[in-house]
């Protein structure tokens, strides 16, 4: 008898703080969740980018860290109840919804090829392949530096809604000039600056 009431006494004193840390860990990953929403801009850290991917793995941890921090927090089961049977029919439905609608519209496709650029080891190119409804599409990346400041941008992008728009060929033609080369036959080549910005953005299809 003695044990259980250490126990009920134990579980009562670190109730608020279990909590308070779980309730924090919501917050960290919703932040952390935003961030990675917002960071498909140019240039961008390749290091935030990845948070973009993990989106959705994000979500589910932040709806049971909010989860458990109302189970432990709230002593009032005629509040506690009702809270957690709207986060959880609420929350699953929507991240079902969202990892639907993640796999057909917003995977992050298949890395094709990654190539250094010539005599650099801090800039190379990344072609990923990706698929837009029935459509292969193709994306062309330059990253520039070196973890964990390596940034990305885009280079161009090949819809291969007719065959002759499919991306056949990627490659350095000079460590600052990549050439992409459609089925075809259309070639378009992009400068590279220095800071690793390419000064056009090539669209095809």
């Amino acid at each position: 008898m003695i044990q259980i009431d250490r126990g009920i006494m134990n579980f009562t004193r670190y109730r608020r703080p279990s909590a308070l840390l779980l309730l924090t860990t919501a917050v960290v990953l919703v932040a952390a969740i935003v961030v990675g929403l917002e960071s498909g801009g140019e240039g961008a850290l390749v290091l935030v980018l990845g948070l973009r991917e993990c989106v959705l793995v994000l979500a589910w941890l932040a709806l049971a860290a909010l989860t458990g921090a109302v189970l432990v927090g709230l002593k009032d089961s005629s509040l506690r109840v009702p809270l957690v049977a709207v986060l959880l029919v609420v929350g699953i439905p929507t991240l079902l919804l969202g990892s639907w609608v993640w796999a057909i519209f917003g995977g992050s496709g298949e890395k094709v090829k990654t190539e250094s650029a010539p005599g650099r080891d801090d800039r190379r190119l990344v072609v990923v392949e990706t698929s837009s409804s029935l459509d292969p599409v193709w994306c062309v990346y330059v990253y520039q530096g070196n973890a964990p400041l390596e940034r990305r941008w885009s280079v161009g992008y090949f819809n291969g809604d007719a065959e002759d728009n499919e991306l056949s060929e990627t490659a350095w033609t000079a460590p600052d000039r990549i050439r992409m080369t459609t089925e075809g036959g259309a070639v378009h080549e992009v400068t590279i600056t220095p800071g690793g910005r390419p000064d056009r953005f090539v669209s095809v299809g």
